[in-house]
C-alpha cells in the first residue's frame, strides 16, 4: 500500500477515509487528506497504540485494513480475468478492447468496503424523477432536505464514499410514498461503470428495485448492466471498431474530451494488446 499523509490525493486518499468512516469518523470520501482526515488518522493511531505521525504507512494500512475487515470477504465480489473473456465473447468484442474499457471507465471497483455497491446520488436527478412520477418537487423542497432535493445540479451537496447512502436513505424517507423510494433508487449512479437508475427499464430489467438487487450481487453483474448500456445506446459499434472518440463521446457525453477519456483508453488497449 502506498504511504500518503496530509495534502496527499487520489485513490488511495478516498479508499482511506472510507475505511476511516467504517470506524465512525465523519469524514467525507473526497480523495483529498485534509485537516479532517489528519485528525482522524492521528485519532486512530492514538487508539492503537501507533505512532502518532498522520502518515498512514504500512503498520496503519494493517491495523486498518484488520479492524474494517468485512465478515464477506470483498474479494468474492470482484471481476476476474474470465469474466472479461465471457464478457468479450458473449458483445463480440476484442479482450484488449474490454480491458481497456474496463480500465478507462470503471471506478476502480465496484463496492464500498462494507460490501455495498459505490452511489453517488444526485439530487437534481432526484427532482426530476419526483416530477416523471406526478409528484411535485417544490412541494417537498425545503431547508432540511436542500442536500438532497434540488432544481439544477451541483456538486456541493455530495458526500463521498458511504455516506452517499445516507442522502439516498433521506431523499427516499420524504414521503411515506413507494414512488419515492422508486424515484431516489432511480436518482444514484450505482457499481463500477456508474449507470444511474433511471436506465433500469431501458437496460432491460423489470424494475429499479431489480437492477439494485443486481448491483449488490458481484462487479460481474455490474459489468452485465454496462454491456446492457453499451449495447441499448449504441456505443457498442464503436468499441467494435476501436473509434475510442466516438466510443467516449457516446459513453461519457461531449465533454469527454476534457478528461481525455479517448487517448486514456487508445493507450490502454494499445497496452493490453502488447500483453496478449
Amino acid at each position: 500500500m502506498q504511504t500518503i499523509k496530509f495534502r496527499s490525493r487520489g485513490p488511495y486518499v478516498s479508499y482511506l477515509q472510507e475505511l476511516l468512516g467504517k470506524l465512525g469518523y465523519q469524514i467525507s470520501a473526497t480523495g483529498y487528506f485534509g485537516n479532517l482526515t489528519d485528525a482522524a488518522v492521528r485519532d486512530f493511531q492514538k487508539k492503537n497504540n501507533l505512532v502518532e505521525d498522520g502518515e498512514v504507512g504500512i503498520k496503519s494500512w494493517t491495523v486498518l485494513i484488520d479492524k474494517t475487515r468485512p465478515a464477506q470477504t470483498l474479494s468474492d465480489k470482484f471481476l476476474g480475468e474470465q469474466d472479461l473473456r465471457d464478457f468479450a465473447q458473449k458483445h463480440n468484442l476484442e479482450l484488449a478492447a474490454v480491458k481497456a474499457v474496463n480500465e478507462v471507465e470503471s471506478s476502480g471497483k465496484g463496492f464500498f468496503v462494507d460490501g455495498r455497491p459505490k452511489i453517488l446520488f444526485e439530487g437534481h436527478i432526484f427532482w426530476r424523477q419526483l416530477q416523471e412520477r406526478g409528484l411535485n418537487p417544490s412541494t417537498l423542497s425545503n431547508a432540511s432536505n436542500e442536500d438532497v432535493l434540488y432544481s439544477r445540479w451541483t456538486k456541493s451537496h455530495y458526500l463521498g464514499g458511504t455516506r452517499e447512502y445516507d442522502r439516498l436513505e433521506k431523499a427516499s424517507k420524504l414521503l411515506p410514498d413507494p414512488k419515492v423510494k422508486e424515484a431516489a433508487l432511480a436518482s444514484a449512479s450505482w457499481g463500477s461503470y456508474q449507470i444511474m437508475g433511471f436506465h433500469a427499464k431501458k437496460l432491460g430489467y423489470d424494475s429499479i428495485q431489480t437492477f439494485v438487487d443486481q448491483m449488490y450481487i458481484h462487479e460481474r453483474n455490474q459489468l452485465e448492466a454496462f454491456g446492457r448500456y453499451i449495447a441499448a445506446f449504441g456505443c457498442i459499434n464503436h468499441l467494435r471498431s476501436k473509434n475510442w472518440a466516438a466510443f467516449a463521446k457516446c459513453y461519457n457525453g461531449p465533454g469527454y474530451a476534457q478528461n481525455k477519456y479517448d487517448i486514456k483508453m487508445a493507450q490502454a488497449y494499445q497496452k493490453h494488446l502488447n500483453h496478449q
